[in-house]
C-alpha cells in the first residue's frame, strides 16, 4: 500500500528531530552496529560494506562546556559541538568514528578525540586532480578498512565494497531526483521540511531511507505540481542550522529551489565512478567533487555553478550561510559577491553559528533582502 506524502514527511521529520532515538531504533531493527562519520565528507560505503549503520555527525545546538579545554573559541560551531557531544558521552555507543581532515580544526579533532569509541582519522588529498591523489586516498581508505576490520572483528570484502558503491550511487541518483521533484512542490516541501528530509539520511539505514524517498517522489508526482506565489532562493554554505534560520525564510514566504550545502546536496551530487577497485572508485569520487570550498579548486567552479543553479531553478536570489570561523568558506564569499553583482543576481550573506539563540538581526536582514527581490 502506497503511503501519503504527509505520512512519509512526518516519519522523516521525526527522525531528523530525534537523531539519537532514530539511530538506536535503526540498530535494533537491523541488528547493525553504528559507525560515526564526522562532517563533512567520509567514506560511508566502507562502514556500510562492513554491515554497519553510518551515522553523520554534524554537531547541533548544545551548551558548550567541556570543549573549551580542547578547542579555541574561534573553532567553527560544528566542530565545537561535535567535541562537546563526544566529551559528554553522546557518541559512546558508536563502534567507531571516522574523522576526515579537510580543514585545520578537523586535524585537531582527529588528534584530540574525547569519545570512548575508537577514532579513525584520515586525510583527503587537496591537489585532487593528480593521478597520485587517487593512489594516496585509496591507501587512506584501505587504512580505514583495516582499522575498522580490527575494531569490528570481521572482514570487509571487495565484493561487499563493490555492492556498497553501487548502492550508494543509486541512493545519490534518487536524492538528485528528489531535489528536482521538490521544486514543483514548494508549498509542501517548505525550507524546514526539505532540510529535515535530507537530514534524516544521516540517522537511518540507507536502504530504508532510499525506499522512503522513492515513495515520496512517487506520491509527490501523483499529487501533481503546486502553485507558488512567494519568492524563491538558492542556499549555499556548510549547513543552514539552527532550524530557526529556515523558519525565518518560511515566515517571509520564501521557498528553497536548490542548494549547494555541504550537509545537503553536496553529499549526493557526485557519484563514485567505475574504477579498478571499489576503494579506487571512492577515491575518484573525491577527485571529481566540484564546487565545494573544502575541495581545492583554483578555478572556483562553485561560483559559476551557483549562478547557473539560481538561473535554472528560476530563483530570485542566493543566500549564503557563512559558517562562523570557517576560513575556506570565507575565502569564497568576496568572489561570489563579485560574480553575482556582475550577473545581476541579488545575494545576501548571513553568519551561521549552531549556538546562536538570538535571530532578530538576521530576521531584519532577511526581511530587507526579500522585500528588495
Amino acid at each position: 500500500m502506497k503511503r501519503s506524502v504527509n505520512e512519509i514527511i512526518e516519519k522523516l521529520m521525526a527522525v531528523a528531530a530525534n537523531p539519537g532515538q532514530a539511530v538506536k531504533a535503526a540498530c535494533a531493527k537491523s541488528g547493525k552496529q553504528a559507525v560515526g562519520i564526522v562532517a563533512p565528507y567520509g567514506p560511508e560505503e566502507i562502514a556500510y560494506a562492513a554491515g554497519c549503520l553510518p551515522v553523520g555527525l554534524w554537531g547541533g545546538q548544545v551548551e558548550l562546556k567541556r570543549v573549551r579545554a580542547y578547542l579555541p573559541a574561534f573553532a567553527c560551531s560544528i566542530m565545537q559541538s561535535v567535541v562537546e557531544l563526544a566529551a559528554a558521552g553522546t557518541y559512546d555507543e558508536l563502534s567507531a568514528v571516522v574523522i576526515p581532515a579537510p580543514c585545520d580544526t578537523l586535524k585537531c579533532i582527529g588528534q584530540k578525540w574525547k569519545g570512548k569509541c575508537p577514532a579513525i582519522h584520515f586525510t583527503h588529498p587537496m591537489n585532487r586532480k593528480l593521478d597520485c591523489a587517487n593512489d594516496y586516498l585509496t591507501f587512506e581508505y584501505q587504512t580505514i578498512r583495516t582499522k575498522l576490520e580490527a575494531i569490528l572483528g570481521r572482514k570487509i570484502t571487495d565484493e561487499a565494497l563493490a555492492d556498497a558503491v553501487l548502492f550508494y550511487n543509486h541512493y545519490r541518483a534518487v536524492m538528485r531526483e528528489f531535489t528536482l521533484v521538490a521544486r514543483d512542490h514548494l508549498a509542501t516541501i517548505s525550507p524546514t521540511v526539505r532540510h529535515s528530509i535530507l537530514k534524516a539520511s544521516y540517522f537511518m539505514d540507507k536502504a530504508e531511507y532510499t525506499k522512503d524517498i522513492e515513495d515520496l517522489i512517487y506520491a509527490l508526482r501523483r499529487a501533481g505540481p503546486e502553485n507558488w506565489n512567494g519568492k524563491r532562493v538558492v542556499l549555499t554554505g556548510i549547513t543552514f542550522e539552527p532550524r530557526e534560520l529556515l523558519e525565518i525564510l518560511e515566515f517571509y514566504h520564501v521557498a528553497v529551489t536548490g542548494d549547494d550545502i555541504a550537509q545537503e546536496s553536496r553529499q549526493f551530487r557526485t557519484d563514485a565512478p567505475y574504477h579498478k577497485s571499489p576503494l579506487q572508485s571512492l577515491a575518484a569520487q573525491w577527485q571529481n567533487q566540484q564546487g565545494c570550498s573544502l575541495a581545492f579548486d583554483p578555478f572556483k567552479r562553485r561560483v559559476h555553478d551557483l549562478v547557473d543553479l539560481v538561473r535554472t531553478t528560476q530563483a530570485d536570489g542566493l543566500v549564503v550561510g557563512l559558517m562562523k570561523f570557517c576560513d575556506p568558506e570565507e575565502y569564497d564569499v568576496p568572489i561570489l559577491m563579485e560574480a553575482f553583482e556582475k550577473a545581476g543576481i541579488p545575494l545576501l550573506c548571513i553568519e551561521v553559528d549552531q549556538q546562536t539563540t538570538a535571530f532578530e538581526q538576521i530576521k531584519t536582514r532577511l526581511q530587507g533582502f526579500v522585500e528588495a527581490l
